[in-house]
């Protein structure tokens, strides 16, 4: 049954064989990697639980048969079932830190780990006291993030879904952050909306769905593992961005910021607004499709 052919296993022949194995086969490589490489040395190194700080003395560690033939399972779990690393070996990373992840949340990945890398320069200044809005936090991986780079911010993460809400509770524990996160659950601002002057933010961050619903039919099986909830945003992609543009000013301070990913959806959403004023933020690192705005933008746009 060994599909490996090296005779002595290493962790870097290891990841050979399995980039291999990966690449033959028809594999999507969109959550966390972009190549079957990488997505080999994210299984390997996710499951031994090996040190990405010491990489070349860890490629020459040997492997017991044992954890070899695991790995091999794994291998094909991913490559029969399409099912993304990150659930397989229940780990993501995201701006730098790790978090837990099952299938009842989207994997990390999005551009905004840079704004955060990048202290969201120059369009707010964090490092005093201030007050943050994750909306859709899923895994809580933003909000966690924001929270351990700034440590004088307090933040809310609002999620409508409640599997959600439990592994964000998870990744809040591990990383020490009761008592600065706040889980809500909420559709939205609902929550929020008896009780406003109470919930007044200098930023709201949002990952919300904005897939649409021809993406959704084409997309690769690998996203099919992930909570629909958390992807498909009606037919144009902009369900839910609708709602934040109409709610999100009642809810940010005055001089507060809005940033919203929308992915593809891009195109869509200044076809519909034409006239609002988005900042399209760019990266270094590779991203698009994330805007932002003030409230009074915002405010203009809901007057009319």
């Amino acid at each position: 049954m060994n599909q490996f052919k090296t005779p002595v296993m290493t962790v870097e022949n290891l990841i050979k064989d399995i980039a291999r194995q990966f690449y033959e086969a028809d594999l999507s490589f969109s959550h966390g990697t972009d190549n079957a490489v990488d997505e080999s040395a994210y299984l390997v190194f996710g499951y031994l639980g090996l040190d990405h700080d010491s990489t070349e003395s860890t490629y020459q560690k040997s492997i017991s048969k044992r954890d070899v033939d695991a790995i091999e399972l794994l291998c094909k779990k991913r490559i029969d079932r399409k099912i993304p690393v990150a659930y397989i070996i229940n780990q993501a990373w995201f701006a730098g830190l790790e978090f837990f992840v099952d299938q009842r949340v989207l994997i990390p990945r999005s551009p905004i780990a840079e704004l955060i890398h990048n202290q969201f320069k120059p369009w707010i200044d964090l490092d005093c006291e201030r007050r943050a809005l994750d909306l859709g936090t899923g895994s809580g991986c933003i909000a966690i993030a924001i929270a351990t780079y700034f440590s004088k911010i307090s933040i809310d993460a609002i999620d409508y879904s409640k599997d959600a809400l439990e592994v964000a509770a998870i990744n809040i524990k591990k990383h020490l952050l009761e008592s600065r996160v706040n889980l809500i659950e909420s559709n939205f601002f609902e929550s929020l909306s008896a009780a406003k002057d109470l919930y007044q933010y200098d930023l709201i961050v949002s990952n919300p769905p904005y897939v649409n619903k021809e993406d959704i039919s084409i997309m690769p099986m690998e996203f099919h593992h992930e909570p629909i909830i958390g992807l498909a945003s009606g037919d144009d992609g902009l369900e839910s961005v609708n709602i934040i543009l109409q709610d999100a000013g009642d809810y940010l301070r005055e001089n507060g910021i809005l940033i919203v990913e929308v992915g593809n959806s891009q195109r869509a959403l200044q076809e519909k607004y034409p006239k609002l004023p988005f900042v399209w933020l760019d990266f270094e690192m590779g991203g698009t499709g994330v805007f932002l705005l003030t409230k009074e933008d915002l405010n203009n746009h809901n007057k009319h």
